[in-house]
Parts: C-alpha cells; sequence; structure tokens
C-alpha cells in the first residue's frame, strides 16, 4: 500500500525551518579553543543560502566560512520526520569531505530550536547543542557539555542577516 503524500496531513511543524529560506550574510563568532576554558573570541564573515529539499519536508543550507586560516564550503542538512515531530540536522564540510557529522536531533517551542547530540572530540564524550533562534536576524549557537549537560560551553554564534531579494 502507497500513501499520496501530496495529500497527507501536513504537521506544521514542517515549516519550522523555512524561515531560513533566502540568502544571507553570516557574522561568525567562535571560541580560538574548546573545552579549555578558553575565553578569546575570533570573528569572521561567511554567507549562506537555504533551500527546500524533500518537497518541503528538509532542507539544505550552502555555506562559504571565511574562516581565519582559509574559506572552505559546508552544507548543513536538515530533515523532519513527521512520526516524531523532530528535525535532524547534520553538517558536512569540505574539509573532511566524507566526514557527515553525528546528527542534532530536536525541535522548536514557539521561536526557539533545542536540538541534542551525543558526539566526541579527540575520544572525549561530549553532549551537542544547537540553539536556533527565529527572527528579523536568526542566530545559531553551538555548545558543548562534558558532564552530560549539567553546564554548557558555547562555542560558535553565527548572527544572520538577509540579503536583499
Amino acid at each position: 500500500m502507497t500513501t499520496d503524500l501530496k495529500h497527507a496531513p501536513v504537521n506544521p511543524s514542517v515549516r519550522d525551518f523555512d524561515f531560513m529560506f533566502g540568502s544571507w550574510t553570516v557574522r561568525h563568532r567562535r571560541l580560538k579553543a574548546r573545552l579549555n576554558n578558553c575565553t578569546e573570541w575570533e570573528t569572521f564573515d561567511g554567507t549562506s543560502a537555504t533551500s527546500p529539499i524533500l518537497g518541503g519536508h528538509g532542507n539544505i543550507e550552502d555555506n562559504e566560512v571565511d574562516f581565519p586560516g582559509g574559506s572552505y564550503r559546508a552544507i548543513a542538512l536538515r530533515s523532519f520526520d513527521t512520526a516524531s515531530g523532530q528535525w535532524a540536522i547534520w553538517w558536512l564540510d569540505q574539509r573532511a569531505p566524507h566526514n557527515l557529522d553525528v546528527p542534532v536531533v530536536g525541535q522548536f517551542v514557539d521561536d526557539i530550536g533545542t536540538f541534542f547530540a551525543d558526539d566526541s572530540i579527540e575520544e572525549t564524550p561530549i553532549k551537542v547543542r544547537f540553539l536556533w533562534k527565529r527572527g528579523v536576524t536568526p542566530k545559531w549557537e553551538q555548545a558543548f557539555s562534558v558532564d552530560d549537560g549539567k553546564s554548557w560551553e558555547t562555542n560558535w554564534i553565527m548572527e544572520f542577516t538577509r540579503v536583499s531579494p
């Protein structure tokens, strides 16, 4: 038996990331070192463009990151699971072209999306948290925890400004 997806009921959460569709300039702020009490941030620019995929049940964000050590390209790939009502977000960049990061999984409540994953850095188990804040100037934050989420170190912030059409 097949399901006609064109006529299936749509979970309104499938539209959670529609605010990102289009082109953006990005201001990046990143800690120079992670998980070692570093308080020194570096700032750099980038661009981003997001388009729907999977018939609207996902999207792809194409990024150019003007990192201080050299520019690189990367994508964020997002897909929505209608059964759970949750999103999964993967990251892939040209510096490690065969390494798709562990997906963070979560959902939006009002204008804040919170997404989590278990991962590791240099064999140290960590929890990863992404926060997405909707608005005229969306904001993304990445944080790591080494104590199972009791405390978090925010280590990367992206602030988006829409490019005029």
